[in-house]
Formats: structure tokens, C-alpha cells, sequence
């Protein structure tokens, strides 16, 4: 955080909003108003603070992002061996490090949780933003690497929730298990039934998954007796939300809203 900011009372001005997972890295600018831009990167053990902050110059540039204008950063993450090299690049390009969503972290969120310390930042964050744009209770679906549904009760309390393979991980897996299966891109097939063998294993990952979450979501909404909103998020959720029976809202910008909240609360 800067020393003296001529941002820090008032309206909070444009922050940077960083979510590192295991596949990738979702930077966006955001204020209270907008999100200005929602980029991917890919998350490189191997790269360097200085390469990721080349990454992040360039992201910004591209978006016409002047640096004068940015209050703040702040970033989630599950990939702990990257916080430090992430950080040391927000430094780089905007003179001071990031906020870092963690344990000890204002979120207005009650964890009931046999271990609040172990839940994901990046499921709390999403929650955070879903209390407040949709109606609780509410069921967050976020497709990454790993696919994660969240529970947030009537009373805005996280209650818990379910963590599945994630899409690109169970193709990776059915293709490199077996040999006559080829590696494929992840369209969403026209029929259910496939007639030949990539569109086969397209139906059986994209209508398999949809199955799977609709599945899940009648068995998530007996338990709660009650009828929630359910909002999804994450690159991959664009391609499966239109096959479910459900009525799901994609938010693209979900977890960067849930980031500046707690940006909010703690700067």
C-alpha cells in the first residue's frame, strides 16, 4: 500500500484485481462503476517477478491503462508459491505490493466450516460478490482447473459446498489414459449422441459436466428446502452453463467484483 495516497478517502478510483490459480491467472482493472478489462495469463512456476511484471505492463497498455490512475492492487491466490514473485511484479509496475487475501482478511463473510483457515480464498471471494449482486440463498459455480460449487445460506453465512475434477483436467486425463483417444478443443457438440469418436468424447465432457452440476444443484437445493439463485464464473463456465437445465447467470467478472469488495473493507 502506498504511504501517502491522495486516493485513500472517498470513492475508490480504478484498483488492480489479480486471481492466480493452477492454470491461470485472471488480472482485471475494476471500480465501483466498471470492469474495465478481464485478462488471462497462464501460470508459469518457471517465470520470473520481472516476466510477470513485462506480463502485466503489457496487459495494462494494451487496455490503455494509465498506472497514475490505479489506487490499489489485491490478490487472491491458491498457488502459494507464486505470492511472492506475483506481488514482487505489482511492485514493479505500481510502487507498492498488493493486498493479499489470507487469514486475518476482513470479507463481512461468516465461515461455517470445520476449518474456515482451509477454504479457498478464491471461493470466499466469489461468494463475497454473490451476496451482494444476486439473492440468498445462493449457489456459486466456478469452472477452473478444479470446478467448485459454494453455498451461501439465507443469511449470508458460507456453509460449504462441493470441489470436482475440472473440465480440462478430466479431458486431459481420459486422453492420456487412453491410447486410440486423441487430445481435443472443447466446442459444444450439436447432439447428444456422437458419431464418431472426438465428438463422442466432446458430448460425453461438455453434456457430462452439465449433467453433473444439474445433478448436484437439485441435490444442494433439497438440502437447503429452498429455491436458490446460482451464478457461475471461471473461463470454462461459458460453455457448459447454456446445456444445463438450470437458470444459471454467468458472471465473467464475479471474483474481480468479490476482490474490490475486499479491497474495500480493508484498505
Amino acid at each position: 500500500m502506498r504511504g501517502a495516497n491522495p486516493f485513500q478517502k472517498g470513492a475508490i478510483l480504478m484498483i488492480l484485481a489479480i486471481d492466480m490459480g493452477n492454470t491461470n491467472i485472471v488480472v482485471g482493472c475494476i471500480d465501483e462503476q466498471q470492469t474495465y478489462f478481464v485478462e488471462r495469463l497462464t501460470t508459469n512456476h518457471n517465470k520470473t517477478s520481472t516476466e510477470y511484471a513485462i506480463n502485466l505492463k503489457n496487459i495494462l497498455e494494451i487496455h490503455h491503462i494509465d498506472t497514475a490512475g490505479i489506487e490499489g492492487a489485491i490478490l487472491s491466490s491458491v498457488v502459494p508459491p507464486l505470492n511472492a514473485a506475483i506481488s514482487s511484479a505489482v511492485k514493479k509496475i505500481l510502487g507498492y505490493h498488493p493486498m493479499l487475501v489470507g487469514s486475518g482478511i476482513k470479507t463481512g463473510m461468516n465461515i461455517l466450516m470445520d476449518n474456515p483457515k482451509t477454504v479457498g480464498s478464491d471461493m470466499i471471494v466469489d461468494a463475497v460478490a454473490a451476496i451482494r449482486d444476486y439473492p440468498s440463498p445462493v449457489i456459486i459455480i466456478d469452472m477452473g482447473t478444479a470446478t467448485t460449487m459454494s453455498v451461501v445460506d439465507r443469511s449470508g453465512n458460507y456453509i460449504g459446498g462441493v470441489i470436482l475434477p475440472g473440465l480440462k483436467v478430466s479431458l486431459d486425463s481420459l486422453s492420456s489414459k487412453a491410447a486410440q483417444l486423441p487430445s481435443i478443443s472443447l466446442d459444444i457438440p450439436k447432439k447428444v449422441i456422437g458419431k464418431n469418436t472426438i465428438d463422442c468424447m466432446r458430448s460425453g465432457i461438455m453434456y457430462g459436466s452439465a449433467g453433473m452440476i444439474d445433478g448436484i444443484l437439485d441435490r444442494m437445493e433439497a438440502e437447503l428446502g429452498e429455491t436458490p439463485s446460482i451464478v457461475a464464473t471461471g473461463g470454462l463456465s461459458r460453455f457448459i452453463v447454456p446445456l444445463c437445465r438450470h437458470k444459471i447467470q454467468y458472471d465473467e467478472a464475479l471474483l474481480l467484483k468479490g476482490l474490490l469488495i475486499i479491497y474495500e473493507k480493508n484498505r
